[in-house]
């Protein structure tokens, strides 16, 4: 009985948490992955992005590519990822940049109520 209750307890709290996501973006300046989040947020399509310098090793055009990028964590709502990932793609100069969606399983409830409030 009482793995019932908590398994009822995980999933009610899953359910609040998964409406909240972090996207990653990587874009190839400071200037553009500052402005990028600046728009996100006054745009109300993000509570938050936070920004860091990356190193990132891949492949495009058949060739092993390494570039400096800035790697944007973006904190939202899960529904407003379709309208995040429009404006992102009208800003940005990458022909294909990344804009990865990633759960978000668990968090400080006041942290998530307040990402509810910015959205």
């Amino acid at each position: 009985m009482m793995g019932r209750n908590v398994s009822r307890l995980f999933d009610m709290a899953h359910a609040e948490t998964s409406k909240y996501t972090i996207v990653l973006v990587t874009a190839p300046s400071r200037e553009v992955a500052d402005a990028i989040a600046t728009s996100l947020v006054q745009e109300k399509l993000a509570a938050c992005v936070s920004l860091m310098p990356v190193t990132s090793i891949y492949t495009w055009d058949n060739q092993l590519q390494k570039d400096e990028e800035w790697q944007l964590i973006i904190k939202t709502e899960l529904n407003r990822f379709q309208d995040l990932e429009a404006h992102i793609l009208a800003l940005h100069p990458y022909d294909v940049p990344e804009i990865v969606a990633v759960p978000i399983s668990a968090g400080s409830q006041s942290y998530l109520s307040w990402i509810t409030a910015q959205v």
